[in-house]
C-alpha cells in the first residue's frame, strides 16, 4: 500500500543544512495501523508530511498503490491526494465555517454536486458521532469534537490512506482514548490505512499493529507493536517502554532483601497460566511479589512480576529453572542478599 525507499529530507538555509529524513525506507500494509514515534526533531512530522509531498523529499521514492508520488505534476498530485486524508495536531478548522461547512469544504474542491456533498457530510457527521453539532461553529466544541471534525473533513473524499499527526496531542487523557477507538472503528469498518505519528507509547499501545521508532531522522527499530514491547532492543525504545510499562522497582524495597530477587515476564497465552502458583506447589520455596502488571497490547497478554525468592540455595536454583523453562523470558536481578 505504501512503500518509502531511500527517503531523504534536507532543509537548506543560509546557515546551514538540516537533514529531516535521513535515507528512510518502509513499507506500511493496506488497512493496519502503523505507528511513528520519536522525540521531538527525530523527523517524524517530516516524514509523514513527505507521504503526501506536504513537504517535497529531497530524493526518494514514496509510492502509494504503487505509484510513485514524486513523479507527478501538480494536476496529478492533487488528484492523488484526494485519497490521501491527513488529520493534525491543532485541527485547523474554518472558524468563521460551522461544522457542515468544514466538511463540505473538501467535497466543494473535488467537485462535487450540491446534493452529493449533502449525503456525504450527513454519513460522516453520524461516523464521527457529531449529527447533532452540525450547525454550529468550532468556537462551540471541545477538543476533541474539534478533532471528530477534522477527521470527517479528512475522510470526505473517501481516502485510502489517513496520515495522523500527532491528532491526540492536545486532548486530555479520555479525550485521546474516545478519538483512538473512533480511529481503530473506521479502520475497522472502512478497511483505511492509518499511519500515526506520536511521542506517547500509550497511543502505540492503544492502537497500533506495528510500529517505527525514529531518532535523528532514522528508524533504528521496526516491528510488530507486540513484539517491540515485549522484547525491545534499542536503549530509546526501551525508554519509551518504561513509560508505559514500569519495570524498576525503588531502591528501597531492594535493599535488605534476603532471598533472590527475580525479573519474570509472560508473554502471549502464558501470561494467563498459573506458573506462579504452580511453582509453590512443587517446590520449597517462599515468593514475595514485589510488582506485577498485566498490560493487553492487541488483546494480547503481555505479563511482567518481580519477585522475592527464599529458600535452600538448590530449591532455589531449580524453582527458578523450572520458571525459566515455562516463559523463556526470566532475569535474575543482581541485588541478592
Amino acid at each position: 500500500m505504501i512503500e518509502v525507499n531511500s527517503l531523504v529530507k534536507i532543509y537548506s538555509s543560509k546557515a546551514k543544512e538540516v537533514i529531516g529524513v535521513n535515507d528512510v525506507s518502509l513499507q506500511i500494509k493496506e488497512g493496519e495501523i502503523y505507528g511513528i514515534i520519536g522525540y521531538s526533531g527525530a523527523g517524524k512530522s517530516s516524514l509523514i508530511r513527505c507521504l503526501n509531498l506536504l513537504e517535497k523529499p529531497t530524493s526518494g521514492e514514496v509510492k502509494i498503490d504503487g505509484v510513485d508520488l514524486t513523479t507527478l505534476n501538480e494536476k496529478a498530485l492533487r488528484k492523488a491526494r484526494q485519497k490521501i486524508g491527513m488529520i493534525f495536531q491543532h485541527f485547523y478548522l474554518a472558524s468563521a465555517k460551522t461544522v457542515y461547512e468544514n466538511i463540505a469544504f473538501a467535497l466543494k474542491a473535488a467537485g462535487k454536486t450540491p446534493k452529493e456533498i449533502d449525503v456525504r457530510v450527513k454519513e460522516l457527521l453520524e461516523l464521527v458521532g457529531l449529527s447533532d453539532k452540525s450547525s454550529q461553529y468550532p468556537a462551540q466544541l471541545s477538543g476533541g469534537q474539534k478533532q471528530r471534525v477534522g477527521i470527517a473533513r479528512a475522510l470526505a473524499n473517501n481516502p485510502k490512506v489517513l496520515l495522523c499527526d500527532e491528532a491526540t496531542s492536545a486532548l486530555d487523557p479520555s479525550t485521546t482514548k474516545s478519538i483512538l477507538n473512533l480511529l481503530k472503528t473506521i479502520n475497522r469498518k472502512l478497511g483505511l490505512t492509518i499511519v500515526l505519528i506520536t511521542h506517547e507509547m500509550e497511543v502505540v499501545k492503544e492502537i497500533c499493529h506495528r510500529l517505527a521508532v525514529m531518532q535523528d531522522g532514522k528508524i533504528i527499530e521496526e516491528g510488530l507493536v507486540y513484539d517491540i514491547f515485549a522484547n525491545p532492543i534499542q536503549p530509546l525504545t526501551k525508554d519509551f517502554i518504561a513509560s508505559v510499562l514500569q519495570f524498576e522497582l525503588p531502591q528501597q524495597l531492594i535493599e535488605n532483601r534476603k532471598g533472590t530477587i527475580i525479573k519474570i515476564q509472560f508473554k502471549g497465552a502464558i501470561a494467563e497460566e498459573s506458573v506462579v502458583s504452580d511453582l509453590f506447589q512443587q517446590f520449597n520455596v517462599k515468593g514475595n511479589i514485589l510488582h506485577g502488571k498485566i498490560e493487553y497490547i492487541q488483546d494480547v497478554p503481555l505479563g511482567i512480576f518481580i519477585m522475592e525468592l527464599t529458600g535452600e540455595d538448590k530449591e532455589v536454583e531449580r524453582a527458578i529453572a523450572y520458571i525459566e523453562e515455562r516463559t523463556q523470558n526470566l532475569e535474575v536481578v543482581e541485588h541478592v542478599a
